[in-house]
């Protein structure tokens, strides 16, 4: 008997199998519900994956968080654009226009018509960066097939960055849980800096 079997751990093909379906459907709601951290979910997952035997692990990780950010991006980008037609909006419009503050809608309307759809990459890599870029999107009434084709880029470029802190984090440790345990605390951190950095200017202003 292994020891994975003594301490009740489940074996790689249940994890796998029970693993990959939950990353896509949290990544998927995350997009449409800003307020899961997706990036912690990514790298806890690297972690998981880089203390596996089966080849590929990795690999699948990437593809299943990219795509399903993709998948969840585009949804509430179709859900925003049917808000706005609609004459008396829509949840799902209003909750992108709650998070999305005037000054950072503002920035990311004169960075969207600097560079156009380029800019969706940087905002998918930037915390609290994507939904005030979305919000840009919608109000220059970008149609949706372009908002993909920019947004592809952005989440593969996303779903790799995320995952290489997984793995520094867990390469650190023999144990995945440790490694877990570093990455969402550094994706963490990097999700508040941002915001106590404005806070810190706006203080000294």
């Amino acid at each position: 008997m292994t020891l994975a079997a003594v301490a009740g751990i489940p074996p790689e093909s249940t994890q796998q199998a029970l693993g990959y379906p939950s990353l896509f459907l949290l990544v998927v709601i995350g997009a449409l519900v800003p307020v899961v951290p997706t990036g912690a979910l990514v790298s806890s997952a690297a972690v998981v994956a880089l203390h596996q035997t089966a080849p590929f692990s990795l690999l699948v990780v990437f593809a299943v968080a990219a795509f399903a950010a993709f998948l969840g991006d585009v949804g509430l980008y179709w859900l925003g654009r049917r808000g706005m037609r609609s004459k008396n909006g829509s949840r799902w419009l209003e909750a992108i226009r709650d998070r999305a503050p005037e000054e950072r809608l503002a920035q990311a309307q004169a960075k969207l018509k600097d560079h156009g759809v380029l800019v969706l990459v940087l905002s998918r890599l930037v915390p609290a960066g994507r939904i005030p870029v979305m919000l840009a999107c919608l109000l220059a009434k970008m149609p949706l097939r372009r908002f993909a084709r920019g947004n592809l880029p952005a989440c593969l470029a996303w779903a790799a960055t995320y995952q290489v802190i997984g793995i520094l984090g867990g390469s650190l440790f023999k144990e995945p849980w440790e490694g877990v345990v570093v990455a969402v605390v550094l994706t963490l951190l990097l999700s508040l800096a941002p915001a106590a950095w404005r806070r810190v200017r706006r203080a000294h202003a």
